[in-house]
């Protein structure tokens, strides 16, 4: 793939624009076929290309091309699953939504408090319909892997912040 010329970038940042907009939209469509809701996936998008990681709902809606209305719903969504956080600033009117800087590990922290819920259910569901039946097999099995990723993920998250930190002082000392 060949540099893009410089008249195609931003002289204020560096950036070529017009491929980060293609960007959004494509990595929007991944999202969306992975399952997150359409404008949603658009949001987050956007705010991870966005060197501060954060943006009011008008600067998405303009950021997008969308209306102010699509962009409320979008990031109701976010919030309710974890990957954006609403703040203001103090004496300000309007909300700012942000990404956290490692969004992955903090979604999947809240992922770890979920699949506990789902396992505990899983496990009444073994004791409603009973162990010994087909269902109740099935369910066991759910059970024992949710059960499994429950045992493990602390031992996941405790890794990658290991790996992460290393990572992170070697760019330091780099």
């Amino acid at each position: 793939m060949s540099a893009r010329p410089e008249s195609q970038r931003d002289p204020s940042s560096g950036r070529d624009e017009a491929a980060v907009r293609r960007y959004v939209e494509d990595l929007a469509l991944t999202l969306t076929q992975l399952g997150l809701q359409r404008m949603a996936a658009r949001v987050f998008a956007a705010l991870t290309v966005i060197d501060s990681g954060r943006m009011t709902a008008a600067e998405l809606a303009e950021t997008l091309s969308v209306s102010p209305a699509a962009i409320s719903g979008a990031v109701r969504y976010l919030e309710q699953v974890g990957l954006v956080a609403k703040e203001r600033e103090p004496g300000e009117r309007r909300d700012h939504f942000r990404i956290y800087d490692d969004f992955w590990f903090a979604s999947y922290l809240k992922r770890d408090r979920m699949i506990r819920m789902w396992r505990d259910a899983t496990f009444q569901g073994v004791a409603a319909v009973g162990a010994d039946t087909p269902a109740g097999r099935r369910l066991a099995d759910m059970a024992d892997f949710l059960d499994f990723m429950v045992k493990e993920l602390p031992g996941l998250f405790d890794r990658w912040q290991r790996e992460r930190d290393e990572h992170s002082r070697g760019a330091e000392n780099g």
